[in-house]
């Protein structure tokens, strides 16, 4: 590892801090050094808040160290007036004439205009340093711009025998069946507040009256999403209690007084699955959860519309009979067992 992959490394280090935060901007973070010292350090904490280099060069403390130094940043500074001044101006006017980038900034506001800008003040600037593992830190920002819509994970739990749920009784209460254990569940709570939106479809909230927020985790509840087509699902369910913002998909208009539910009508005869992502492209969420169910999951898998999925077996819970869990193949990039249930999680490299 030579020395620009050393700090590089450490600004990835540093803009994990802000992971589930930072929406809809990147997770960035950003490191000054002096001979060879680490004199200042930074990473975007949450949209509107101070930018990695910001904060980074406001924990210098002695100011005149910074025409000497090297700034190293895993993300290209910003250009362009958001919420906050161009970080591009702030390194030019701080005289910081070393600037190291790991990856260019995607989005066509940035895009390459940063780099432009600091290169004409005159600085030295060296761009591409771990950019891979700059990339994959920020994969949803990066779908997200690349591709015009969230980054996707396929999420669902099967029992050892292979069903998402047990043959339904007509007597059996609105509840989820649990397949997995207490660690498990955790887990997805923790992901859930990782995550911009989470998407079931209708019969699972029929089935299991689901409240798809964060319960066994602290942090932020995604944005629920759910398909209706005929809006069959009860007004009592869960999901319509207004504590969550939530978009639900249907063919057609429906009058529910609620401040943070909305009804957008797609057409259920076409392909929904890009009607749906363009929505939610143009509601800025970057990154979603597919929970199910079967019909669900499998429409995007058919459509090889997904980036990334993660299954739970559990090994300890049998059904016989009931709903198959879906069809996917792929190469295993990670395989943890969490107790009695083993988590499998494959990456789509389409």
């Amino acid at each position: 590892m030579n020395i620009h992959e050393k700090y590089i490394k450490r600004c990835i280090e540093l803009a994990q801090n802000g992971f589930g935060t930072t929406y809809p901007n990147p997770m960035v973070g950003s490191v000054i050094v002096y001979e060879n010292q680490i004199i200042g350090e930074g990473w975007h904490k949450k949209a509107g808040e101070p930018h990695a280099e910001v904060n980074a060069i406001k924990s210098v403390k002695d100011k005149s160290l910074l025409k000497k130094a090297t700034i190293y940043v895993s993300l290209e500074p910003c250009s362009h007036f958001g919420k906050t001044p161009p970080c591009c101006d702030l390194i030019i006017a701080n005289e910081i004439r070393n600037v190291v980038i790991g990856t260019v900034d995607p989005n066509e506001k940035v895009s390459g205009k940063g780099i432009k800008k600091i290169a004409e003040s005159g600085a030295n600037v060296i761009v591409g340093v771990l950019e891979k593992e700059c990339n994959e830190l920020n994969k949803r920002f990066f779908t997200f711009h690349k591709k015009k819509r969230p980054y996707i994970i396929l999420k669902w739990a099967e029992s050892k025998d292979g069903f998402l749920a047990p043959e339904k009784e007509i007597s059996q209460d609105r509840k989820p069946v649990w397949i997995t254990n207490l660690h498990s569940r955790q887990l997805v709570h923790k992901w859930r507040s990782e995550e911009q939106a989470i998407l079931v479809g209708t019969q699972t909230v029929i089935d299991d009256n689901p409240k798809l927020n964060v319960r066994d985790w602290t942090g932020n509840n995604p944005v629920r999403v759910v398909l209706d087509q005929n809006n069959r699902i009860s007004k009592d369910s869960f999901i319509f209690d207004d504590t969550v913002k939530t978009i639900v998909f249907t063919k057609s208009e429906i009058n529910i007084s609620a401040e943070n539910t909305t009804f957008e009508v797609i057409d259920f005869s076409q392909n929904i699955i890009p009607q749906i992502l363009e929505v939610l492209y143009q509601n800025q969420i970057q990154s979603i959860i597919i929970e199910g169910g079967l019909q669900t999951l499998q429409t995007f898998i058919d459509q090889n519309i997904w980036d990334e999925a993660r299954v739970f077996t559990g090994k300890k819970t049998t059904f016989g009979k009931g709903t198959k869990a879906p069809i996917l193949s792929g190469k295993i990039s990670a395989k943890i067992n969490i107790e009695s249930d083993e988590l499998i999680q494959i990456r789509n490299h389409d």
